[in-house]
């Protein structure tokens, strides 16, 4: 399946529900909530990431993924009535960042947009889905790689012995290392059914 830029796809999408399920205003009104929480997401769990970085290094700042992450998540999602999430081209915890096979087809899409010569840091894709026969609008912002992530998630040289003991530790199934700046890390991924509405300026971050 082929995956276009992000309003094309969607308008065209939402074209194949119903009459009224969703407008063109409607889902250009999904598409910036969406944009608004993933920036918010990707903003808080960087802030927590740098400053427990500069608590404890690198060994610290596997706690922030593990715990703090989901919750930042949990708070987008329970906000906004959608549910906020990552996923990864490689997982290191497969409870929670493994791709299905919507996500999956992006992430690929992904890389082949990348091969074009488009950026990463500017790539999104969202479109209207029907899940359990209710339209849905699904939308992922892509997250590359960047140099503070090679010290969790870089080759083995690049990992430290601490960091690497307790990624053994905390994640027995990890498969995300062995990354290099400006790769496609994973995304975070949102869906919000059509049948709730938005909240007063999209996503609630505090």
């Amino acid at each position: 399946m082929h995956f276009a830029p992000v309003l094309k796809s969607t308008l065209i999408a939402g074209a194949v529900f119903a009459a009224g399920a969703a407008t063109a205003d409607d889902i250009a009104a999904r598409e910036k909530a969406a944009r608004a929480a993933s920036a918010a997401f990707v903003q808080k769990l960087g802030g927590a990431l740098k400053e427990e970085m500069q608590k404890g290094g690198p060994e610290q700042a596997i706690l922030v993924c593990r715990d703090i992450a989901p919750q930042i998540a949990g708070d987008l999602s329970r906000a906004n009535g959608w549910r906020v999430t990552r996923v990864g081209t490689r997982v290191r915890n497969p409870m929670l960042g493994l791709a299905d096979d919507w996500e999956h087809k992006v992430l690929n899409d992904f890389r082949a947009r990348a091969a074009k010569g488009e950026k990463y840091p500017d790539m999104a894709f969202g479109e209207v889905v029907e899940i359990g026969g209710a339209p849905h609008y699904r939308f992922m912002k892509a997250i590359p790689v960047q140099e503070a992530c090679l010290a969790c998630h870089g080759s083995a040289e690049q990992i430290p012995d601490g960091v690497e003991a307790k990624l053994a530790s905390a994640y027995p199934q990890d498969r995300a290392t062995g990354y290099q700046v400006g790769e496609l890390r994973g995304a975070v991924s949102i869906t919000q059914p059509l049948d709730i509405p938005l909240v007063p300026a999209g996503a609630i971050t505090d």
